[in-house]
């Protein structure tokens, strides 16, 4: 059977396949069999390994890595230098309430963030920590920290080579930059074709891992909290994708100013929700504070060979990290295109503080949760299991906290990938009022479906797909770093001379 290189079409082409299906073969063995060959082909080259020193490394990460070392050196460190800056322009402090857009920064900001802060913050540490142990948290760190680079290179020129209707209506992200960008370059038909690749898969990643994973996961929770097989809702997935599904649509048909209007109100609530309940289990437990830092710290560096030694531990670490962040995805430059300024390197510093809050202080909390109650060492458990075991250790019914907070994460990551993945949709497909709403029915389908089956194959397709992203995006951002580079001076040069000045 042909396959289609846009999966979005498989719901039309499986239809046949189905009805060949023996009646004791369930649609979830029909999807994944179908899927199954494309999923296995793609994965393998997306996530092709090497090995080095006994540990296998995954050329993808090394791909995003190299990426933030680049910009850290060529940028001379302006997540350091300028972090100040970039929390003030999200303060409102350099606002010009003239500039065509259609949020704020921290609209913006909040946006982008229920887009990366997402179950990756929760389950993604607690696999990190499986496969490296505590050490693996130092790792984690480091990449969020250079991944603050690369973030700020692609949301800068998101915003640099975005296009505004005239109805006021923003289009951004890296299909712009690649295609207008390469274009000036001298480099016309590989700026299309990495644009039009950049789309396809970015829809492909919005359908799933932006979607069907975080319904899953979140009916996964309700079914284990409400009494598990044995559930009402255990036999009957649909129905919490269904409820996931109206909310998701009542707030996506309303557009980005609908989705940042909750998200500029969910992603603070959510955030300080999580962190003050990681904070009340670690300051519970203060007189182990020195003793988990320092096994993250001879984790990070002094790792045994369970874990595959230093290097593994490393690569685990920067995995994860880049797994949670997205930083060199290029997904919220989309988000970040929108934004209402006249000087694309405000935004770009603004992003800066996406990776900081996503996996220097969110994920971190997790990880020091699940080392300081000693829950890693629970054999057996692992992913929001582990997490959950972590906090319900201090306090019984923590884990309803966290049970609040996988709802709100994977809430807040849906309604922001489905505003990616119809940006992408309408570069291809045109913009029109149809075809948006073609496709935002068709990502409230997909809602249901997520929650219903588990689909191991899908998401394992569409990670590929969101990390495929990076291949594209960041080529785009080699090629227009020296433009990138004299915008982000100017700027500079126009706030420490006083020429853009600080509102009281």
């Amino acid at each position: 059977m042909l396959v289609t290189p846009l999966f979005f079409l498989y719901p039309i082409q499986i239809l046949p396949y189905l009805y060949t299906m023996e009646e004791t073969q369930s649609l979830d063995a029909a999807i994944n069999a179908f899927i199954s060959p494309v999923s296995d082909f793609i994965t393998s080259i997306i996530f092709y390994s090497i090995p080095v020193s006994g540990v296998e490394v995954p050329l993808i990460v090394l791909w995003l890595i190299t990426a933030g070392l680049f910009f850290f050196f060529y940028l001379k460190a302006i997540n350091v230098t300028r972090l100040w800056l970039a929390i003030n322009i999200v303060r409102g402090k350099y606002d010009e309430p003239d500039s065509k857009g259609e949020v704020n920064h921290f609209q913006a900001l909040a946006t982008a963030l229920s887009g990366t802060v997402g179950l990756g913050n929760i389950s993604g540490v607690a696999v990190a920590i499986t496969l490296g142990g505590p050490g693996a948290t130092f790792w984690m760190i480091v990449a969020g920290f250079f991944g603050m680079m690369t973030k700020f290179a692609e949301c800068t020129l998101g915003v640099k080579y975005r296009q505004v209707s005239a109805d006021g209506i923003v289009s951004g992200g890296p299909m712009y930059f690649l295609r207008d960008g390469l274009k000036a370059k001298g480099f016309p038909v590989l700026g299309k074709v990495l644009a039009v690749l950049f789309a396809v898969m970015c829809i492909g990643g919005a359908l799933g891992g932006g979607n069907m994973f975080q319904s899953n996961q979140v009916t996964a929770q309700l079914v284990a909290e409400t009494g598990g097989s044995a559930s009402w809702f255990a036999n009957n997935l649909w129905l919490p994708g269904l409820i996931l599904s109206l909310l998701v649509g009542s707030v996506i048909i309303g557009g980005l100013k609908s989705i940042a209007h909750v998200t500029e109100k969910i992603v603070p609530f959510m955030c300080a929700l999580y962190v003050a309940a990681c904070l009340y289990i670690i300051f519970a437990a203060y007189d182990k504070i020195p003793q988990t830092f320092l096994l993250i710290m001879n984790g990070a560096f002094h790792a045994d060979a369970m874990y595959g030694g230093v290097l593994g531990v490393l690569i685990t670490g920067f995995r994860r990290a880049s797994f949670s962040n997205e930083a060199g995805v290029g997904s919220a430059s989309i988000a970040h295109s929108a934004v209402k300024t006249n000087e694309p390197v405000t935004e770009g510093l603004v992003s800066l503080l996406e990776p900081f809050l996503d996996t220097i202080v969110i994920c971190t909390m997790t990880a020091v949760v699940i080392v300081i109650t000693g829950a890693y060492h629970d054999v057996g458990k692992d992913g929001i299991t582990l997490t959950s075991h972590a906090f319900s250790s201090t306090v019984n019914w923590f884990h309803y906290i966290l049970s609040i907070s996988v709802f709100l994460f994977a809430f807040a990551t849906m309604i922001s990938w489905s505003y990616y993945g119809l940006k992408s949709w309408g570069y291809l497909f045109g913009a029109g009022k149809t075809s948006e709403l073609i496709y935002k029915c068709m990502y409230c389908f997909f809602i249901i479906v997520g929650s219903s089956m588990s689909l191991t194959k899908v998401v394992d397709f569409s990670d590929a797909m969101i990390f495929s992203m990076s291949i594209f995006n960041i080529i785009g951002l080699y090629l227009l770093a020296g433009e990138l580079k004299q915008d982000m001076n100017q700027y500079l040069h126009k706030i420490d001379t006083g020429i853009i000045k600080k509102q009281p």
